[in-house]
């Protein structure tokens, strides 16, 4: 109790607000208190152990003070009468007194640190104070002087408020003619906008207006086509017919002159026979008179039967005239005809998509009924000429009148197309970030023109192209979606691209998910979404359409496939079948459980090792989930779908190998339209497979645009275009550098890197080869550019360390650079090596390595620059090979198409 006592009064001390002088009598307690502490601390450790050097810090450092300590305390209590007492205090009790001691010594020193804080803060807040009262008393004095002065220039009062007057006069007449010239900025901006639009239009129209003009030019020429055998016969039985008529003109002209001369010979025979009367000369005389006249009448007969046979064949002429021109009319007719089905049937496919973007707005703002609008979508799928006809016809209408005569054709139809919506965070050209965006719309193209029904779902992002959307507008309609326990409205635009019906929704959500000025890369990338799949899904069903394939890609949209099963499968849209094609299982789109609340799924019906639960930890996987989900699985090559079974499936090789039956991997195509050597604009000559100068004609303009050596014509070049990414094999394109300048080529790469330190890198290589004239390196991307290098480079490097697909490979054999790749993913199945015996010649088509080293790459590359230098008739025909081979979408297309329809007949027995 001493002891605490001794701690009460140095607390007194500490948090008293004035400094005061400790009593004596206190610090007497005080130190009596501490010696005693350590003498009870001292016995304490006796009984048990003897004090070590790993003993307690304090006992072990100060041993000789804890002894001295021990007799002083001993005699003090002597001196206070008190040894007795404490002799019988039990050992237990001293140590708890100790360490409440301590305890409260703690507590002291804590409250004195707060204490000595707290008077620091308050002294600050005292010199703040007194800064504002020095600016307070400056502010006064500087008051007290202008009351001064304005006391002594009482006089200048009422000039000064004039002069105010004035100013405020003046200044309400420019807010006034600022609010005129706003008014005037935003009519500006409205005409500008309106200007824009009927730009827009304008080049809208002449672009339709040069394909129909284009193809009806197609169309003539098909019809002289037709049958130019029969036109030649009937010309020339027209240039016969022109004899004929002009040998009996000749002949009318002939007989013509024969009538005159007989009517001449009659006026002599009468002259004569009256001569012979009056004379009445003898019966011989009168015998000659008769002979004549039967001679006459012989000419007249002549004359009569040549008469007859002239008219005769003018008849004929006429009549073949007249059949000649029926002919023709019909052969006519039937040509127009068969231009106009064959026009009907390669319509420009914008305006299909237009009528059918047309037909489902109508259904969304429920100005026709569900069964109406899945008529006309039949027509549409169908390419019904009276659709075409009828939206021609009453384009300048109202459009209720367009719907009222699609309605009046809406007869129940049959289709052996399928309906297939892509849902999707990309799609070039007007969202691109990756292939994703290649494959979503040369797939949706290649599929529409096998006659199915294609459309897209796409978030309307702020940064998107807008310029590359055909007639965008928003429908009158808001669908409603439900997210994080709230429905939200989402705005529904729609429009065309490559000839596609494109849909694109815009959340009126506080966060703003698609205005950010980006793609990908934001924190809550995973709710942004999973709120698009939500109201993609929507969409969809609001719309009451009965889709036959929703397709949704990579994790951005994987949420799809269990939100269609979960949640609106039991509302009763389950016509679907759902296909996921994950381009890339390197990003899987994992996150907290919990988070799958947001959209409406149920967490702990999914949290499960055979759902949506991750391999490798306790979050969830939305690909893993996707694959669970969908009826049709997807990747994007065959050597993929296989690589990502094992270690390449980055946790996910068990869930692919329990669901293989459904998983197979598709080649991706490219497009061939946009790459095409013998029709691309950015080109300085256009060639193909049976004229290569054009190909040397652009490898000397590349070598002139980038200051490349140029006095050896058949030097090597090696081209690269490329992101640098580890995925990308940065080392092996380093060294494929070095290797080139080794073996005596020329290197051009074209691409950037995201990660600071490879670019840093390149950089570095980049100032090296600076001052060489065979090397380089542009660290950027130019699609231009591109263009040239895949024309002008003999061969092409991609040593990726994986490659799900690739395109840059197959882009380069289509503009006849032969490829150098690493056998992995789309590589291996698109690339087969030259030198292979074990491959059939006609499919070797470039030179490959297996390891991922720099000796791999080296022996490709030396093969493939003896090959070049050594025999160069046979890289000629291996480059004619190459750019022959077809890697259009078409056949990859027919695969979709193959699962889809088998897919789509297994829900038709099911329903």
């Amino acid at each position: 109790m001493t002891c605490s006592t001794a701690a009460g009064v140095e607390a007194t001390a500490l948090l008293s607000p004035r400094p005061a002088t400790r009593p004596v009598a206190g610090r007497r307690v005080a130190q009596f208190c501490r010696t005693r502490h350590r003498s009870l601390r001292a016995a304490a450790q006796r009984p048990g152990q003897k004090s070590t050097t790993g003993a307690d810090p304090l006992n072990g450092a100060t041993a000789q003070s804890d002894e001295a300590a021990v007799s002083t305390g001993k005699g003090r209590q002597r001196s206070y009468g008190d040894g007795d007492g404490i002799s019988n205090l039990q050992l237990e009790d001293l140590v708890g007194m100790i360490q409440n001691t301590e305890k409260n010594i703690l507590l002291l020193n804590q409250a004195r640190v707060q204490a000595l804080e707290h008077a620091d803060k308050i002294l600050k807040e005292k010199e703040a104070l007194q800064r504002k009262i020095n600016i307070l008393e400056t502010k006064l004095s500087e008051a007290d002087a202008q009351h001064k002065l304005s006391a002594e220039g009482n006089s200048s009062d009422s000039q000064l408020v004039m002069e105010f007057d004035v100013l405020k006069e003046e200044n309400i007449l420019l807010k006034e003619d600022i609010e005129f010239l706003k008014t005037k900025l935003i009519e500006v901006a409205d005409t500008e906008e309106s200007i824009f639009k009927l730009e827009k239009e304008r080049a809208l129209l002449e672009a339709s207006l040069r394909e129909l003009e284009s193809r009806f030019i197609a169309a003539q020429a098909d019809m002289m086509k037709l049958g130019p055998r029969k036109y030649d016969a009937w010309w020339e039985k027209v240039e016969k017919l022109e004899d004929l008529l002009e040998t009996t003109a000749n002949q009318v002209e002939h007989a013509a002159l024969v009538l005159d001369h007989n009517h001449d010979l009659q006026d002599k025979l009468d002259k004569l026979d009256e001569s012979l009367q009056a004379a009445n000369i003898s019966k011989f005389s009168s015998y000659l008179v008769d002979l004549l006249q039967q001679k006459v009448k012989s000419v007249e007969e002549r004359f009569q039967a040549c008469n007859h046979e002239m008219h005769s064949q003018i008849e004929l002429y006429e009549h073949s005239i007249v059949e000649f021109h029926g002919t023709l009319s019909k052969l006519i007719e039937e040509s127009e005809k068969r231009s106009l089905e064959n026009f009907t049937g390669n319509m420009p496919s914008e305006l299909w998509s237009r009528i059918s973007l047309l037909i489902d707005g109508w259904l969304l703002e429920k100005k026709i009924s569900y069964n109406d609008a899945n008529t006309l979508r039949e027509m549409v799928r169908k390419r019904d000429s009276r659709l075409r006809e009828a939206y021609l016809s009453c384009r300048d209408t109202e459009s209720r009148e367009v719907m009222d005569n699609f309605l009046k054709m809406a007869l129940p139809g049959t289709s052996s197309g399928l309906h297939i919506a892509h849902i999707a965070a990309e799609m070039a050209p007007v969202a691109k970030v990756g292939g994703l965006a290649d494959v979503i719309s040369g797939l949706g193209k290649a599929l529409q023109k096998k006659g199915h029904l294609v459309e897209i779902i796409l978030p309307k992002y702020d940064c998107m192209q807008v310029d590359q959307v055909s007639n965008l507008k928003v429908l009158d309609v808001l669908v409603q979606s439900y997210f994080e326990g709230n429905m939200f409205n989402n705005k529904i635009w729609t429009g065309t691209v490559e000839g596609l019906p494109v849909y694109f929704i815009e959340p009126e959500h506080p966060a703003k998910f698609f205005w950010r000025a980006q793609y990908y890369g934001e924190h809550d990338d995973f709710k942004r979404f999973s709120y698009f799949s939500r109201a993609a899904l929507e969409l969809l069903y609001q719309s009451g359409k009965k889709v036959d394939i929703i397709h949704c890609h990579d994790w951005q949209t994987a949420f799809v496939a269990p939100l269609y099963w979960d949640v609106y499968a039991n509302l009763g849209f389950n016509s679907a079948r759902i296909c996921f094609t994950c381009h890339n299982f390197e990003y899987q789109g994992s996150a907290p459980a919990r988070d799958l609340a947001w959209c409406g799924l149920d967490v702990e019906h999914l949290d499960r090792p055979d759902r949506m639960r991750d391999n490798s930890h306790g979050r969830i996987n939305v690909v893993k989930g996707a694959v669970v989900y969908s009826n049709i699985v997807t990747t994007v090559s065959p050597t993929y779908a296989l690589e990502v079974r094992s270690e390449g499936g980055r946790g996910l090789q068990d869930t692919l190998k329990v669901h293989s039956r459904k998983f197979l991997g598709i080649l991706n195509g490219i497009d061939t339209d946009t790459w095409n050597p013998s029709t691309d604009r950015y080109l300085k000559v256009q060639y193909n497979a049976n004229d290569l100068q054009g190909k040397a004609a652009n490898k000397a303009a590349l070598r002139k645009q980038l200051n490349l050596a140029s006095a050896y014509p058949s030097q090597p070049l090696v081209g690269c275009i490329t992101r640098l990414v580890p995925q990308k094999g940065v080392h092996l394109i380093r060294h494929a550098i070095y290797k080139t300048a080794e073996l005596g080529g020329q290197f051009v790469l074209l691409g950037s890197s995201p990660v600071p330190d490879i670019q840093r890198e390149f950089e570095g290589i980049a100032e090296y080869f600076q001052n060489n004239n065979n090397i380089r390196l542009l660290l950027k991307y130019d699609d231009a550019l591109s263009h040239c290098i895949y024309a002008a480079s003999d061969m092409f490097i991609v040593p990726s360390i994986f490659e799900p697909c690739g395109l840059t490979q197959m882009i380069a054999m289509r503009y006849g650079s032969v490829p150098i790749v690493r056998k992995t993913g789309g590589l291996n199945d698109s690339v087969f090596d030259f030198d292979d015996e074990a491959i059939p010649m006609e499919v070797r088509n470039g030179f490959t390595f297996v390891k991922a080293d720099e000796q791999g790459l080296s022996g490709a590359m030396e093969r493939a620059f003896n090959c070049y230098t050594r025999k160069p008739e046979v890289w000629k025909q291996l480059v004619q090979k190459d750019m022959r081979i077809d890697f259009s979408w078409d056949t990859s297309a027919s695969q979709y198409e193959d699962i889809y329809q088998k897919a789509a007949a297994r829900a038709r027995a099911a329903a």
